[in-house]
C-alpha cells in the first residue's frame, strides 16, 4: 500500500523542522520502501523525522524514519530504526 497523508500528524515544528507521527495498519517493513511516502510529498521536508506506529490492529511495531530526499513528488526516507522492540524484563 502507500502512505495515507490523513494519518500523518505534525507533533512539533520549529526552524524548518517537523516531527511527525504516522499511524498505519501496514507492516513497518513497507514504510521505508521506495515511493511509500510519495502521497505526502507536499508535507514532508528533508530532515524531518517520522515516528511510526505500524501494524496497528495486526502485529504492532514502532520505529523512527528520517526524510532523506524530496523532489516534490518522490520522497526518500531512511530505513526504519526500531523502537520499543524488546522488553528487558
Amino acid at each position: 500500500m502507500a502512505c495515507d497523508p490523513r494519518n500523518l500528524s505534525a507533533l512539533a515544528y520549529a526552524n524548518g523542522f517537523t516531527l511527525w507521527h504516522y499511524r498505519t495498519s501496514d507492516p513497518i517493513s513497507e514504510l521505508a520502501t521506495a515511493g511509500y511516502f510519495n502521497p505526502a510529498a507536499a508535507m514532508l521536508r528533508v530532515g524531518d523525522v517520522v515516528i511510526a506506529n505500524a501494524g496497528v490492529g495486526l502485529v504492532p511495531s514502532h520505529g523512527i524514519l528520517v526524510v532523506l530526499g524530496n523532489t516534490g513528488s518522490t520522497v526518500d526516507l531512511s530505513d526504519v530504526t526500531p523502537i520499543g522492540s524488546t522488553n528487558a524484563s
